[in-house]
Order: structure tokens, then sequence, then C-alpha cells
């Protein structure tokens, strides 16, 4: 995996229905992954917040998706671990992961 997707920085966000979290990656990239009905999205933003995912910055190529896929089970809660697994993404070795709270720079 290009070093520049591999996440750096994950706060959890939501641990039940949907799992989803807040991801930077080593190059600063913020990515918004999520999990629900079994079905698990990693997408792009300019970063997190009401305005990061509008139509004009899909639309203006400044959000995008990277990948997706449906495991068939319907579920809505999975783990960080499972879910970088089966959105073939790998951790960068010093990655800092905290669960709901702020955000601050490393």
């Amino acid at each position: 995996m290009a070093e520049d997707r591999k996440p750096a920085r994950v706060v959890q966000t939501c641990a039940a229905h949907p799992s989803q979290w807040d991801a930077w990656t080593t190059d600063g990239q913020y990515l918004y992954l999520r999990y629900r009905h079994g079905q698990g999205c990693v997408e792009w933003h300019p970063g997190p917040g009401d305005d990061a995912d509008t139509p004009e910055s899909w639309d203006e190529g400044r959000s995008g998706l990277l990948t997706e896929w449906d495991d068939g089970t319907g579920g809505g809660v999975i783990g960080l671990e499972d879910f970088l697994v089966a959105a073939g993404l790998e951790p960068a070795p010093d990655a800092s992961v905290s669960a709901d709270g702020p955000v601050v720079n490393s």
C-alpha cells in the first residue's frame, strides 16, 4: 500500500451503529471510515465537519470514494482492525488510535 494512504491517526467517532472513524494518513489526508448494514466505505475529504461532504466538494474533486464493500452480514458494528483489513488499508507503524474525543495534532 502506498505510504500516503496509511492511516497515521484514527479517532473513533461512533462505536455503535454505524461504526465510524475520522482518520488522517501519513501525508495529512483526511479519511472518513464507516461501516453500516454490512457495508463499509472509505471516503477522502478536505477535512472533518459538515462542509467536508458536500455535493460541491465531490463535484470539484475535493472529495471522493477510496473503497467500498459489502460483507453480506447486514451488521453495524466492526472493530477497527477488521475494518482496515476489509478496506485493504494498513495503518502506519506508529499510528495513534483513540476513542471519541477531541482530535489533537501529534
